[in-house]
């Protein structure tokens, strides 16, 4: 299941990037800007509020703070590789959306019974304020 996991994953990376106008950094993680934010960009040490909303890439919702109508704060290098990284290309007010290979991720064990082994994740988060 988890080698399946990764290569419909990997699928679906290379066609955000391909089709969706995603761009790919050196890390594996595929992201889109929608929008750019102000100049002031997060550092890996820095604390962030956000919103977001995370799903597998069949679509299922797993996590929304939308959901809970209630932003969410913490340390940037204190969550999965994927957000600490996508998070510093955007500035106060930017919106994201994230493609996160698992190695960026939960990886090869996931986070059981929500996130399933070597999943790929998709998130928009909108970052709010860095303190």
């Amino acid at each position: 299941m988890m080698k399946e996991n990764k290569t419909l994953g990997s699928a679906y990376l290379e066609s955000f990037v391909a089709n969706e106008g995603g761009m790919k950094s050196a890390s594996g993680l595929a992201y889109k800007i929608i929008a750019e934010g102000s100049s002031k960009k997060p550092k890996a040490s820095d604390t962030v509020e956000v919103h977001y909303r995370g799903t597998l890439i069949n679509g299922n919702v797993f996590d929304s703070s939308y959901d809970r109508n209630q932003k969410i704060s913490f340390p940037l290098n204190r969550v999965i590789k994927g957000w600490t990284e996508g998070l510093q290309l955007i500035g106060e007010g930017g919106k994201v959306m994230l493609v996160i290979p698992s190695d960026l991720g939960y990886g090869d064990h996931g986070m059981p019974p929500v996130i399933p082994a070597g999943a790929t994740l998709v998130f928009e988060v909108e970052l709010f304020n860095i303190k």
